[in-house]
């Protein structure tokens, strides 16, 4: 029902310059007045996480994506002056940025805030109205966007649909103008189904094996921090953590695991205590995905290292932990990871890591380590990822002017800045023509017009 009210409102009135400007300020205002509240729903549909996490996470890159917008709107929605091309004088071409209708998305739970906020956002600077089905699983979060999104937007021009797998099946079925889903590879799937009777166009944030690969020349204790960020901030629950460790140098193994340990240590301490800096996995489905594949690990005889006491199903607390050398066959190294679990290979060279990854499918992020720019060129020009921060992790996400999204099963199309302004409107291309036109002398009989055809094709 709301679909239909979301065109018919959008085919009534398309939201000009003015409005966007202001939609955009008042969901601004409106998301800043609740960040305290909304770490607190994020909190509650965890079973704790930080509240800094929250607010780095979910509250600020909205914060900063609504700035970005507001700042370069005016100019994205300026018409774009193209040549025509001497052969069609004297007209003029330019290309026009015009809104889709109605864009859909379909957030994830693991930053609830800021993976609905965000495409919402740039579809509304677009000019679109919008559709947003949150997940189930942050039953808190989507409450607290939904007062949100009522406050600031008319029901026609923003809905929110809540439910479960159903009502997500039911929703990546309507016939949207684009469609927008964050999830994982496998339900990435499912929707690109679902969307083909429409012909929806998809934009896909899936996940993926995003692999680091930590050059001989890298110090092991840097690599390790900023590793350790990357890899449990929100206990490993991020797309775009590193998801495995090529360590090029066997010899250096022992320093980098003892260097990842210190880490933890020093940022989180004993997790038998409050672990408050900790976050904790979602709910008990994810944790016993997550303690099968560590056990599966264990059985096949796999160097698996806790990193910190603390480990407790009651709490849905899963300490950092290492599992070194895993076989390529087990689930760790199959799958996504999307926990606290950090496989560790070593590798004799980088182009032995460079093989690694390129025999298995294109990953989402991309993590070089190295001070040598050659080696770093080499990965990148060997590597095909959907984003790349070299020496460090997760900050090209962060970045309001690249482009976010993934390659083959990692993703398709992308958001962020003008690219997602971009992916959720329409390039027009309009030719002006005066009064004088090259169809003039386009007409039977054929045979006048060949001084011309030998004049156009020199």
């Amino acid at each position: 029902v709301r679909a239909p009210r979301l065109r018919g409102a959008w085919q009534a009135r398309r939201p000009d310059y003015a409005q966007r400007r202001d939609d955009l300020r008042r969901l601004r205002a409106a998301l800043k007045a609740r960040l305290t509240r909304m770490a607190e729903a994020i909190a509650a549909d965890f079973g704790h996480r930080p509240r800094q996490e929250s607010l780095l996470a979910d509250g600020m890159p909205v914060l900063a994506a609504i700035d970005h917008l507001l700042a370069h709107l005016r100019g994205w929605m300026r018409p774009q002056r193209v040549a025509a091309g001497w052969r069609l004088w004297p007209a003029r071409a330019q290309l026009r940025h015009e809104p889709l209708g109605v864009v859909g998305v379909i957030s994830p739970w693991n930053y609830p805030v800021n993976l609905a906020l965000v495409p919402l956002a740039t579809a509304i600077a677009a000019g679109n109205h919008v559709y947003l089905k949150p997940s189930e699983s942050t039953p808190a979060t989507s409450r607290l966007l939904r007062e949100l999104l009522a406050e600031v937007f008319p029901a026609e021009r923003v809905a929110v649909a809540q439910g479960g797998p159903e009502v997500g099946q039911a929703f990546a079925a309507l016939p949207f103008d684009h469609l927008v889903f964050t999830g994982s590879t496998a339900v990435g799937r499912k929707v690109m189904a679902a969307a083909a009777e429409h012909l929806t166009p998809l934009t896909l944030e899936l996940g993926g094996k995003s692999p680091a690969i930590v050059c001989a020349d890298y110090p092991p204790e840097r690599a390790a921090a900023r590793l350790a960020t990357g890899k449990w901030f929100n206990a490993g629950q991020t797309c775009i953590a590193p998801d495995y460790v090529l360590l090029v140098g066997r010899q250096r193994r022992e320093a980098f695991v003892q260097a990842l340990r210190a880490e933890v240590t020093s940022r989180y301490g004993d997790l038998s205590g409050e672990a408050g800096d900790y976050a904790r996995i979602i709910d008990e489905r994810q944790f016993a995905r997550l303690q099968a594949w560590l056990d599966e690990a264990h059985a096949r005889g796999c160097t698996v290292l806790p990193l910190a006491a603390g480990h407790d199903p009651a709490r849905r607390l899963f300490a950092p932990t290492l599992v070194l050398d895993p076989p390529e066959d087990i689930a760790l190294m199959r799958e996504e990871i999307f926990g606290p679990i950090l496989p560790v290979l070593a590798v004799d060279s980088l182009e032995q890591a460079i093989a690694f990854v390129n025999a298995r499918p294109r990953p989402l992020a991309l993590y070089p380590f190295s001070h040598d720019r050659r080696q770093v060129e080499a990965v990148l020009g060997s590597v095909l990822a959907g984003g790349v921060t070299v020496n460090d992790t997760l900050l090209h996400f962060a970045a309001t002017g690249l482009p976010f999204g993934g390659v083959g099963p990692s993703g398709m199309g992308a958001y962020h800045g003008r690219a997602g302004f971009d992916a959720f409107g329409k390039l027009l291309p309009v030719l002006w023509q005066p009064r004088r036109s090259l169809t003039d002398r386009i007409r039977p009989p054929y045979a006048a017009i060949d001084r011309l055809i030998d004049l156009i094709v020199r």
